[in-house]
Parts: C-alpha cells; structure tokens; sequence
C-alpha cells in the first residue's frame, strides 16, 4: 500500500509539471537548446573533419570542451547576480548570434579559423545556460515531490535532444550544407528564447550589494567545500562523470572487439542505454515524493559501475545489451537525484554558482575519462579497461556510504510544519528547496495552559506558529485577539527589531513550531516577494493594535 501511495503521489507530481505553464516553458526552452546544441555540434564534426581530417576535430572538440570547462564555474557567477530567466535569455541570444556568423562564415568561405573561434565562443556561452536553468527551475515548482519529478522531466527532454539532435543533423547533412544546418541551430535558440521570455521575470537572488567579483567567483568552490552533502554530490558526480567519460570509448571497443558486432553493435548498445535512460524516469516517478535521495544517488552510482564489469565477464550481444540498458537507467537515477540534492542543499544566492562549478567538472572528468580509458586498454586489454571503470565505483562507496546516511538523516523534512508554514502567506512564496530547509529547523515547543509564550517588552527571539491549542494576544493587559491551530505571531519584533508588543498566553495547551531568528530573518529578507508579503502582514496588524 506505501508503494502504491508512493505512486501515485510520483503520477501527480509529473502531471503538476506539465500542467505548470512556467515549467512547461522551461522545459520546452531546455528542449530547444539542447537539440540546436546537438545539432551544431555534429555539423562542427562533419565540417573540421572535412577542412583537417581527424586531428582537427580533434582539436576542435579539445579547444571547445577546454575553454567551457575553464569558463563554466565563472559564467555560474551570472545566475547569482542577475535575474535567472534574463542570463538564460540572455545566452540563448548569444549563441544565435555566434551560430548565425558561423553560418554567414561557412556559406561565404571566409576560412575555417573564424568558424572555430566562434564555435569556441558558442561553447563558452552555453555554460551559462545550465546553472542558470537549474537555478530558476526551484522558484517555478509548487511542491518538493514537484521538483524531483522536474528535474526528472528535465533529464528526460535532454536525453531526446541528444539522441534527436544527431538524427536530425544526420538527416540535414544528407540533404543540405552544414552552413544550412548553422542558421537552423541559430533557429532553435531564438526558439528557446522566445519560450523563456513567456516565464514571468524573476527578481535577483539577493537583494542586498553583490560582494567583490573575485570573492563572488570563488563562491560555489566554498560552498562545496563547506558543506558535507553538496561534497558528496558533487564528488559522487565528478567520479561517475570520469566512468561516463571512459565508458564513451568503452563502449566502441565492447561492440567491435568484445562482440564482433560491428558498427551496428555500436548503434544497438547506444540505444540500449537510452532505452535504459527513459526507463530510469519511471524508476525517478516512484522516488519524486521520497526526502531521502541520497542513497538513490548512491544506487544509482553503483548501478553504474557493476553492470560495466560485468560486461567483461560474459560476451554475448543480448546480455550486453540489459546491462547497458541498466547503466542507461543509473545514470537517470544518479542525474535527477543529485541535481534535486544540489538544489535542496545550497543555498539560493550561490546555486547559480555551485551548478557553473558542477558543469566544469563535468566537462573536465568527460575529458579526463575518454583520454585514460585508451590507454587502459593498450595496456592491459579492454575486459581488465571494464572491470577497472566499473569496480572503481562500487570501491568509492564504501568509505562514502555513511555519509550519504548522514546526508539523508539531515534531509528528513517533518511533514506538519511544512505545511504550517506553507500555508503562511510570507512563507509561501518561498521556493519549495528554501521552505524545506526552513521546515528541518523549526522546534517543536509546549506551552501549559495559563502560561506565557513570551510577554510584552521582552526582547523577540523567535517566530512561533501554532500546531494545536488555542492562544490570546494580550497588549497593555487588554486582551485583543484569539489564534488557533495555523494563527502565527511573533514577527514584529523580529522584523522591525523592536521588544514584543503584545503578551501571548496559552490559554489551552499549546503546541507550537518555532523558528529562531537569524533562520526566520535570512529566509524572510532574503527573497523579496516573501519580505513584501512579511511587511504587508506587519502593517495590517499595527494599526488594529494586535502587533505581536
């Protein structure tokens, strides 16, 4: 029966997706980006391969792949500074503007160096997209189940844009000219754009003055360092990544020297895995209302790395083919659930920035894997190459294991004051990830009948919300209010920084959440639809005399 009901919740956190409209746009703008991305990328191949033969594509895809790694962490800085949905815009309009002048390049002959100086600078450009994406995607959700099951459909619409994206670019390349085929990539990023620009403009992430450049470059390196589940993540990603990497030349030598399946194996082994990728989504579905995605992040790490030396164990085509559909299937698993970590983990003024930092070493382990897997396997052949890249990850847990449980214990999110504080109106503008986090810490406190929470002229150290019981609001002795289960107070004080202006009394017992200060204060003041709905509260209650 928890399964079932666990299902079903997963089935209503995807369909809130699609009947989201903002987060319909930002899927369908990711959708665009990616397919142009693909698009481009295989027409790039097709025309360096033509201009140098294989070290200049070689080269291309070193200095492309290079330049973004470097840049990645950097570019991370826009999405903390400025609007989410503008830098997005933003770096769309860039890459059309790079990918038009390549096209304008390509169809003139003006030489091959200038398309690949604007090719590198398309490179660097998207790696402003992806932080900026993950970013803005918490503040469109309604529900945590809502996140997990956006991310899910996020990864989903990237896998098919880079399955489609190639297809497509085949198709073209047969029928046109790769300078065709840059003004159609040019296409699909006015198309993201225009997608983008129908999501209601979000506001900066912080309202206070940015910090100094060079401290706010180094941002998403600290927050990583400092905080223990944003290490294991992005570590557990980073190694994972390096396997990826490695796998992408493994995979070729499976099918042509293990199978003896030619270049068909290659394309049956390929799709193997995406097959596998989509399977993952339904296996994510049934995870989108779980709190604890650590240890899925872990399970799908190590259903990674075992089905990959398995491979070397027996070579025949049809077992090949499931446990590459399982490794298909893991990385879904381990890309949704460390992306939904990230975004409940960091906080809100620097995710831009811990994402630019994840895209850089993501760019730089894919690099490092495809360059060390071919010497592995000159070396001490490809089955010792697979059972090297798979066993690797499975080791990595061990010592890592105990940290994932710590990271899921710290995650648990108590389900009543959640929904107290979302049913605030201060609180419920809030991002689901940051509601969250302000739901862990929220104490539980009992107050006896006849006693005083706190009484007027006290200093306020705590906003309180009332989970059973009944309470009065007493001020200069007089009593002007009743609150029950869901009735609030004690933020004036908080918020104006003044004593208390109000006795509140139980007046049955009292069963309350409570929140200190500097968590209600950072929350609050820190995203500014919450600060205007705080101030409105605090006026409407001054005048009637109920301040608190």
């Amino acid at each position: 029966m928890a399964a079932l009901r666990g299902m079903a919740e997963s089935v209503r956190a995807f369909g809130s997706v699609f009947r989201n409209p903002n987060l319909r746009r930002l899927q369908i703008a990711g959708l665009g980006s990616t397919l142009g991305t693909w698009v481009y990328i295989v027409a790039l191949a097709v025309f360096a391969y033509r201009a140098g033969g294989a070290k200049l594509v070689g080269l291309i895809y070193f200095a492309r792949w290079g330049s973004a790694a470097l840049c990645a962490p950097w570019m991370g800085v826009l999405a903390d500074r400025l609007p989410r949905r503008r830098v997005l815009v933003a770096a769309d309009l860039v890459r059309l503007a790079l990918v038009a002048g390549m096209a304008a390049l390509a169809a003139t002959g003006q030489g091959i160096w200038p398309v690949f100086a604007l090719a590198v600078l398309t490179s660097i450009a998207s790696t402003a997209f992806p932080p900026a994406q993950g970013a803005l995607l918490p503040s469109l959700v309604e529900t945590p189940e809502e996140l997990t099951a956006a991310n899910a459909v996020m990864n989903t619409v990237a896998s098919v844009g880079m399955f489609a994206g190639p297809a497509l670019a085949g198709v073209l390349l047969a029928t046109t000219s790769t300078a065709t085929i840059f003004a159609i990539t040019a296409g699909t990023f006015l198309w993201s754009a225009m997608c983008l620009l129908r999501i209601p403009a979000d506001a900066r992430p912080r309202e206070s003055e940015p910090a100094p450049i060079a401290s706010d470059l180094f941002a998403g390196f600290r927050a990583i360092r400092e905080h223990p589940a944003l290490r294991v993540v992005v570590g557990l990603t980073a190694a994972q990544t390096v396997v990826a990497g490695a796998f992408e030349v493994l995979l070729v030598v499976v099918a042509l020297n293990l199978l003896h399946a030619g270049s068909a194996g290659v394309g049956w082994l390929n799709t193997a895995v995406g097959i596998g990728a989509i399977l993952g989504v339904l296996v994510v579905g049934a995870l989108a209302g779980r709190k604890r995605l650590a240890g899925d992040l872990g399970i799908g790490v190590l259903l990674w790395g075992v089905p990959l030396a398995l491979t070397a164990v027996w070579s025949n085509l049809a077992f090949a083919l499931v446990l590459f559909g399982v490794i298909g299937l893991a990385n879904t698993l381990v890309d949704v659930t460390g992306m939904t970590l990230l975004q409940r983990s960091a906080d809100d003024d620097v995710l831009g920035r811990v994402f630019g930092v994840l895209e850089s070493l993501v760019l730089a382990a894919l690099a490092l894997g495809s360059l060390v897997a071919p010497g592995i396997v000159s070396v001490l052949g490809a089955k010792a190459a697979l059972v090297i890249a798979g066993a690797s990850l499975p080791v990595l847990l061990v010592p890592v294991w105990p940290v994932l449980r710590r990271v899921d214990a710290a995650a648990r999110v108590p389900t009543e004051p959640l929904e107290l504080l979302r049913a605030i109106p201060m609180f419920s503008l809030l991002p689901p990830t940051v509601l969250e986090r302000l739901a862990s810490v929220a104490a539980e406190v009992h107050v006896p009948a006849m006693s005083e929470v706190f009484r007027q002229g006290e200093r306020g150290d705590r906003f309180y919300v009332i989970a059973d019981g009944a309470a009065t609001v007493e001020i200069d002795g007089a009593e002007a209010s009743t609150l029950g289960r869901g009735g609030f107070f004690g933020e004036i004080a908080l918020l104006r920084d003044v004593p208390r202006t109000a006795t509140v009394r139980a007046v049955q017992d009292l069963r309350l959440f409570a929140l200190e200060r500097d968590d209600f204060i950072a929350a609050v003041t820190g995203h500014a639809p919450s600060r205007q709905a705080a101030d409105s509260i605090v006026a409407a209650r001054l005048p009637a005399g109920a301040a608190l």
